[in-house]
């Protein structure tokens, strides 16, 4: 089997990999693999191949995580886009481990307090989402 061949089987591999994991890392070096392949069809040896595959695999991996860090949002940022913050929900009480069960949007939302807040039934706001619970505010 030539080094071309191979270097295909091993983008293939990559890329299948990289679409049971979802990241794109794996799709940068598959990147690298094209290059060492197209590097192998040109009639180069195996350390230009290797070269190749390092410098465009690394380069697009390196650059991917730059890009990801620019693109990545603070918590508070990621709240303040929530829509459901100041919404209102009623609650009807609340258990010893200081949680409550809600209706927020049709489904059933577990809910904590803010801190500061007594544990008190009636109406309250939604203050901001920690995970999948909301944290609520009495009004």
């Amino acid at each position: 089997m030539s080094n071309a061949t191979m270097w295909w089987v091993l983008t293939g591999v990559l890329v299948a990999l990289e679409l049971v994991t979802g990241t794109f890392y794996l799709l940068m070096l598959g990147l690298g693999s094209v290059a060492a392949a197209l590097a192998a069809m040109a009639g180069f040896g195996l350390s230009t191949q290797l070269v190749a595959a390092a410098i465009v695999g690394g380069l697009g991996a390196l650059l991917l995580g730059q890009w990801r860090k620019r693109q990545t949002t603070t918590q508070q940022e990621a709240q303040y886009q929530h829509l459901d913050l100041g919404a209102t929900v009623q609650v009807d009480a609340w258990d010893a481990q200081g949680t409550a069960q809600v209706k927020h949007r049709g489904a059933a939302w577990t809910a904590v307090l803010a801190p500061g807040q007594t544990a008190a039934p009636g109406a309250h706001r939604i203050q901001a989402m920690a995970g999948n619970r909301l944290v609520l505010e009495k009004i």
